[in-house]
């Protein structure tokens, strides 16, 4: 019985020291960081081998048909500039608001606007009452009148030597004021009349037909809103990188994913003290009517930052220590630790002892290890240059 129950864990031994083995073996074969981890755990020093002597024991032949070094495909190094953005939430308002108000007190006796329509400069956009401006207007224009009667019979008499030159001087003195009381009743008579002061369109009314207002009470607010310009703030940082002109884009945060371009109209001449900012004045197109003033916006910058090595995104890989390329030279390959700085579509941004022209191993990764020989299969340019056609825009 002992025997059998000797042999039967024995047995369960060998297996599981069999898949422990596999397992191990796998791992290194397929997993990067692994031979770095032995080599710092000590394991190569117990074994008394070095790390490429245990890896060729591990691995075996090279190479995708076996033997010899091993196959990959490679792809150049190239350059990027890196892109530094800011965000930033703004006011936007209209291009020009005017608050729309009587120069004198009275009834409102017409509106000729409605809420929301659009009005040329110089509309008559309320009347007030005008009867009493009316009367005076006529009673000064009958005033000069009879002035203007009174100064030509004065100058025949005064020809005839029948009139004195004082009575004369007296009569063109009458003369002249009833002309200047003419002009002040032309003038308080338009007074009664309130005209659009700007083009644009005209926001909600409160008042009715029939109101009394007094002088320099609100009626209605009138907005050129053909273009939005957006009060926002960015860190003072960015100052030497700004200037009048510069493009921006603007999103409407009660309209996501609607993107809008602009640009830099004018920069503050301070910086908040107690922000460390500095303010700025964007300007939208308003295309179709759809920005309000007041509406909410958010602001990018664009800001062309420092060049780059870029790789392709499968040359970069990944292990404890962080991330790494396989670089090429003479045959052999050499493990490059960098760091990402950007994430491009076609290509990643990053830091470390690259060069352009320098070439970056993007297939055949598995089975590298630092200074491996290797068989340069192919380029991604050159292979992506056979492979494709350009395609008529």
């Amino acid at each position: 019985m002992w025997l059998n129950w000797f042999k039967s864990a024995l047995s369960q031994l060998l297996l599981a020291a069999i898949v422990i083995g596999g397992t191990v073996a796998l791992w290194i074969e397929y997993v990067p960081s692994a031979r770095p981890w032995l080599e710092r755990a000590g394991v190569y020093d117990a074994l008394g081998l070095t790390p490429a002597e245990a890896a060729e024991a591990a691995e075996g032949p090279r190479g995708y048909g076996g033997g010899g070094a091993s196959k990959v495909v490679v792809a150049e190094v190239g350059t990027g500039t890196l892109n530094d953005r800011v965000t930033s939430i703004g006011d936007g308002r209209a291009l020009r608001s005017v608050s729309v108000r009587p120069e004198a007190s009275g009834r409102i006796t017409e509106i000729g606007f409605r809420a929301g329509e659009y009005v040329e400069e110089g509309t008559v956009i309320f009347r007030l009452d005008d009867q009493a401006e009316q009367i005076a207007l006529d009673r000064a224009r009958l005033m000069l009148t009879d002035a203007q009667e009174n100064a030509g019979r004065l100058d025949r008499l005064r020809q005839a030597g029948t009139a004195s030159a004082v009575a004369l001087r007296e009569a063109e003195l009458a003369l002249r004021t009833a002309e200047l009381a003419v002009r002040q009743a032309e003038f308080d008579l338009a007074q009664r009349e309130v005209v659009a002061p700007i083009a644009g369109w005209m926001g909600l009314v409160e008042n009715e037909v029939g109101d009394r207002v007094a002088a320099q009470d609100e009626l209605a607010v009138i907005s050129d809103r053909s273009e939005i310009q957006i009060d926002f703030r960015v860190p003072e940082r960015l100052l030497a990188k700004l200037a009048p002109g510069m493009d921006l884009v603007a999103e409407p945060l009660a309209m996501p994913g609607t993107r809008i371009d602009g640009r830099i109209v004018a920069i503050d001449n301070q910086v908040d003290r107690n922000s460390r900012t500095i303010r700025l004045l964007g300007q939208l197109e308003n295309e179709g009517d759809r920005l309000r003033d007041g509406m909410a916006l958010s602001v990018t910058l664009a800001f062309t930052g420092d060049a780059h090595p870029t790789v392709d995104p499968l040359a970069v890989q990944w292990s404890s220590d962080g991330a790494f390329v396989w670089l090429v030279r003479e045959g052999k390959v050499a493990r490059v630790p960098v760091e990402i700085r950007q994430r491009n579509a076609a290509a990643v941004l990053v830091e470390g002892a690259l060069e352009p022209g320098d070439k970056v191993v993007i297939e055949g990764v598995q089975t590298l290890r630092p200074g491996a020989e290797v068989t340069i299969e192919g380029e991604k340019a050159a292979l992506e240059a056979t492979a494709s056609t350009p395609r008529k825009s």
